[in-house]
């Protein structure tokens, strides 16, 4: 699978879940991850799926995956905080948020431009 097939799975799995549709989103975020296992962007998605599913082990594995091929991302961060928040971890939950904010704080330094007038 090439990059673009990889995108356009993972976009359609998005748009799947959008729609309501969570078991074809699943199946296709699952083949992408098989097919293209350092792939953070279905790792995060599956992620992001499986916890607004209430599915938070599985959630945490994803959002775990996709944390080592990418630990300075600032949304894996958010969506790892996210989920130590709904596993009742506050303190896991506040060092991820944390790292998220200064990610984003770092973002702020380096592109000026982008947040001109606030957020």
């Amino acid at each position: 699978m090439n990059k673009e097939e990889l995108q356009a799975l993972v976009d359609e799995a998005t748009f799947d879940f959008t729609i309501g549709d969570a078991e074809a989103a699943l199946e296709k975020l699952n083949r992408a991850v098989t097919a293209v296992p350092d792939s953070f962007e279905a790792w995060h998605a599956l992620a992001e799926i499986e916890l607004q599913r209430h599915q938070v082990e599985a959630a945490l594995a994803a959002g775990e995956k996709a944390y080592h091929l990418r630990p300075d991302d600032l949304f894996i961060n958010t969506t790892l905080s996210r989920i130590w928040v709904a596993k009742g971890d506050k303190v896991t939950a506040e060092k991820f948020g944390a790292q998220a904010k200064m990610l984003s704080w770092k973002d702020q330094l380096k592109n000026p431009d982008e947040y001109k007038g606030g957020l």
